[in-house]
């Protein structure tokens, strides 16, 4: 299904326990939004696991949803995935069904990251059946510090929001005048 009119993508991405889900819980309650917003979470299996590819097929498979969202809906999708970067989408066919992309990454201070790594890992654990803990830590770790380095240098570039002294409200404000300004 493809829509008469492009509209853009917001994808918020950032390591994990930056704060993604939490940002996008408070934007999916906002009763005012004029955007649908997505969990990336939500499709995820390891089949997708193809770090050599950047993930290809969950990417393609993620940019087909908010397409057919968008047909449907008339309205723009945010997407909060764990470690998107422009350069696995922007290379895409799919990407040509939206106006454009916008990125959004959350990021935090490692003190902070480290911290709330070690605070979800039984729920991470679960989730992705991580056994190697240290690895997760350095591979959150690593990502938020590319991603902070990187966000000036990427095409188009990344929006970085520090969430490590925020509420999740205040950075879901924030992430939401950001999006609004990009809808017009």
């Amino acid at each position: 299904m493809k829509s008469n009119k492009k509209l853009p993508l917001f994808i918020i991405t950032g390591a994990s326990c930056v704060g993604k889900s939490t940002l996008l819980k408070v934007l999916f309650e906002n009763e005012k939004k004029k955007y649908i917003a997505l969990e990336g979470d939500l499709l995820w299996n390891e089949i997708y696991y193809t770090p050599d590819d950047g993930y290809m097929s969950y990417r393609k498979l993620w940019l087909n949803m908010c397409n057919n969202i968008v047909s449907q809906t008339g309205m723009p999708v945010v997407w909060c995935g764990c470690n998107a970067i422009p350069e696995q989408f922007e290379k895409l066919a799919e990407r040509q069904a939206f106006s454009e992309i916008h990125y959004i990454a959350n990021v935090c201070d490692e003190k902070t990251l480290v911290s709330r790594v070690k605070e979800r890992l039984v729920y991470e654990r679960n989730i992705y059946g991580i056994h190697d803990e240290e690895s997760w830590i350095k591979g959150s770790v690593d990502f938020n510090n590319w991603l902070i380095n990187n966000a000036e240098t990427t095409s188009p570039k990344i929006y970085l929001l520090d969430t490590t002294k925020m509420t999740p409200k205040e950075a879901a404000n924030i992430a939401d005048k950001w999006i609004l300004e990009r809808m017009v």
